[in-house]
């Protein structure tokens, strides 16, 4: 038993470290999502960063920016990943990025 109760803070630790790297994977889907949204909807006319926005979970803090250059629209989006551990630095963050070619319409205007 007194094993156990010296070994299980440890446990605790190695659980919450894995948690811990499984927000950082979900903050990388979350990113994704986000640019690869805000890239469709600006390469066909529409708001990039309302679409990044709206594809992403509400609770994570993200900043979207969207740029067109000639044939094409390149979305960057930039997540900060929750931090669960006390101890650790919180200014992680993890940058997507995604391309789509314009659509004929968009290129009119």
């Amino acid at each position: 038993m007194l094993e156990f109760a010296g070994f299980l803070p440890i446990l605790l630790l190695i659980g919450l470290a894995a948690i811990q790297l499984g927000l950082v994977g979900y903050a990388a889907n979350q990113a994704g999502s986000g640019a690869r949204a805000a890239a469709r909807a600006a390469s066909q006319g529409d708001s990039g960063e309302a679409a990044g926005a709206a594809a992403m979970d509400g609770g994570l803090t993200a900043s979207v920016g969207v740029s067109k250059g000639g044939a094409t629209t390149t979305a960057t989006v930039e997540v900060q990943v929750p931090t669960l551990l006390p101890f650790v630095d919180t200014d992680w963050s993890v940058t997507k990025e995604a391309t789509m070619p314009n659509d004929d319409a968009a290129d009119a205007d």
